[in-house]
């Protein structure tokens, strides 16, 4: 006897279960997924109130997946959740200063962390250096007058990491001087 293969559900499916159901149904499963996780927590107040408040919430994110508790030997760089974090504020909003404003995060807890406990590693700097080079990429796609604060935390960054090995300092070097002067 053959076995049946099972089909996976999609969104289609998900979709046409949707357009059956009336407002006050639809306003509960968004609560329901509210409640669900902090992460959906996050993405509902990122993409319906915006503003500072929920951009502190994926900042939190970043720092403590970037700055760890160098004390606690469970504590591990999470370059993926910080990046999940950008990522999916992206999604939720529209807001490219917030954006660029995470991604350059990012890169500054990173850049503190080996300022504060001394050199990482390759992994660690090549995953700054790129993170850095997308902050750039969003903040060229700005006016020049909304440029320049960000424009400034970036060069600070810069500035700072002279010293610091790998070949961090020289690849921030040549990312900013390529975009900016």
């Amino acid at each position: 006897m053959k076995k049946q293969k099972l089909k996976k559900p999609t969104w289609i499916d998900v979709k046409k279960s949707i357009k059956g159901i009336g407002s006050p149904q639809l306003i509960e499963l968004v609560k329901e997924l509210y409640q669900l996780s902090d992460e959906n927590k996050n993405f509902l107040h990122a993409r319906f109130n915006g503003g500072t408040a929920s951009l502190k919430k994926y900042r939190k994110i970043i720092l403590d997946s970037l700055y760890i508790d160098v004390l606690d030997d469970n504590d591990d760089f999470d370059f993926e959740k910080a990046e999940k974090a950008i990522n999916t504020y992206a999604k939720a909003t529209n807001d490219n200063e917030g954006i660029a404003d995470l991604m350059i995060y990012y890169v500054e807890c990173g850049n503190k962390f080996t300022l504060d406990y001394g050199d990482i590693d390759e992994v660690f700097y090549d995953a700054l250096v790129k993170m850095y080079e997308k902050a750039i990429k969003a903040v060229c796609e700005m006016t020049k007058k909304k440029q320049a604060p960000f424009r400034k935390r970036l060069k600070n960054i810069m500035n700072s990491a002279d010293g610091i090995g790998w070949g961090y300092y020289d690849d921030l070097c040549h990312f900013y001087h390529k975009a900016f002067e």
